[in-house]
């Protein structure tokens, strides 16, 4: 099968409730490599019940609808799918306990080309239950690998979503390092992403990698972590978005190095792993408040 246009713009999302408590929020916290240091207040904060802060990025795991691009009738090359681009609008600031509703849906469509792959972005809208109110927009960018030249046939293509920029080329205003432990993929896992590429060694070796990497995801969380460690003054309800593209995987235990540039309000960063000398997180961006 090859992509859709019109079925994929109208896959039938269901809503996702989602009940979440403070453990919830903690386990979030640790498997974004929260709590390293338990003597650092700002640390135990977040992974800690009493004035239990909440990482803003907690947002991504909500609501979430699954993996449905496994599903045949998306016409996704799903094996060949690639993370490429995530971003969080935070509206409100999330509470430690909480019922919320997911709704996700197709954004855009992007045909790249024959043999160039094409672009999927999905957005998700996480609203408190109880109130009504928004939480958060979270944006998807999938670079579906082996499905570009879908519009050959006369299908549609929207026009490319806009990138973060890149970061300056001046030296960056402080930069972050911050370790990941072995075991955090297996603790960011119990968040909801049971990917065995992140535990399975046999899986691991078979898609390519030596050993198993973390999630992108958690790589881009510990990113988020040193923004608000550097920038917010660890403080929760000061990150109003945040986005940044996926360039290369991490390896549980390595140590994350943010590279953090300030105009303003608005924060650029890079992350890279000092072990191997690898930017995994470039074009980062955030808007502060």
């Amino acid at each position: 099968m090859t992509i859709s246009y019109h079925n994929l713009k109208s896959w039938p999302f269901e809503d996702i409730e989602q009940h979440y408590t403070a453990r919830d929020t903690i386990l979030y916290s640790l498997g974004a490599g929260y709590g390293m240091n338990p003597l650092d207040p700002d640390e135990s904060a977040f992974v800690y019940e009493k004035e239990l802060r909440v990482p803003p990025t907690f947002a991504v795991v909500l609501g979430f609808p699954g993996f449905w691009v496994k599903d045949p009738k998306s016409g996704i090359d799903w094996v060949r799918m690639l993370h490429g681009e995530q971003s969080l609008r935070i509206h409100k600031s999330l509470p430690s306990t909480a019922t919320v509703i997911g709704r996700s849906r197709i954004a855009r469509i992007v045909d790249k080309g024959a043999g160039k792959g094409a672009l999927v972005l999905i957005e998700r809208k996480v609203t408190d239950k109880a109130t009504g109110e928004l939480l958060a927009t979270i944006e998807q960018l999938n670079f579906c690998r082996g499905d570009g030249g879908y519009s050959a046939g006369g299908e549609p293509s929207d026009e490319v979503p806009t990138s973060p920029p890149p970061v300056p080329e001046r030296s960056p205003d402080t930069v972050c390092d911050l370790p990941t432990r072995p075991e955090i993929a297996h603790i960011y896992r119990l968040s909801g992403d049971d990917n065995p590429l992140h535990v399975d060694p046999d899986v691991a070796r078979n898609a390519g990698f030596e050993r198993p990497i973390l999630h992108g995801l958690a790589t881009w969380g510990v990113a988020a972590h040193a923004v608000l460690k550097t920038m917010c003054n660890s403080d929760p309800a000061r990150l109003a978005l945040f986005r940044a593209r996926f360039t290369a995987p991490v390896y549980p235990g390595e140590t994350i190095r943010t590279e953090v540039w300030r105009e303003g309000e608005v924060v650029q960063f890079r992350s890279s792993v000092i072990e191997r000398n690898v930017v995994v997180l470039n074009n980062g961006y955030a808007e502060l408040r």
